[in-house]
């Protein structure tokens, strides 16, 4: 069952879809994703990030598949990866808190230009 992509996912869920965005990853991988694109303020939680997969994949946000390194390795990892509702939802999220970020700048709780140079250092 897809999400309407009008809702707004929760902090948890964009941060997987972001980290999924540009590449397939197993949940240490995301995990070690978001921490990094974070820079250390988010760490998920093994509880928290495979309870947010797992509503996620039942939303139809999230793909799985199984891998593994080697035919012959007993551990095997599940890679997910975002399906084409989950890539269609982190846009409009993304598009949405743009949207808010332009109206703080524009009521002066924000200085805009400020941030973005920032991002740039």
């Amino acid at each position: 069952m897809a999400r309407a992509s009008k809702s707004l996912l929760n902090p948890t869920e964009f941060a997987i879809l972001l980290a999924l965005a540009d590449e397939p990853r197993h949940g240490y991988g995301i995990a070690q994703e978001v921490q990094r694109s974070s820079q250390g303020t988010v760490r998920l939680g093994p509880g928290t990030l495979y309870g947010a997969i797992k509503r996620m994949l039942e939303a139809g946000l999230l793909e799985e598949n199984a891998a593994s390194a080697a035919a012959d390795d007993p551990r095997r990892s599940s890679y997910y990866r975002l399906s084409r509702s989950g890539r269609a939802a982190a846009r409009e999220q993304a598009r949405q808190l743009a949207d808010l970020v332009r109206t703080a700048s524009t009521k002066g709780l924000l200085n805009l230009n400020s941030l973005l140079s920032q991002g740039e250092a």
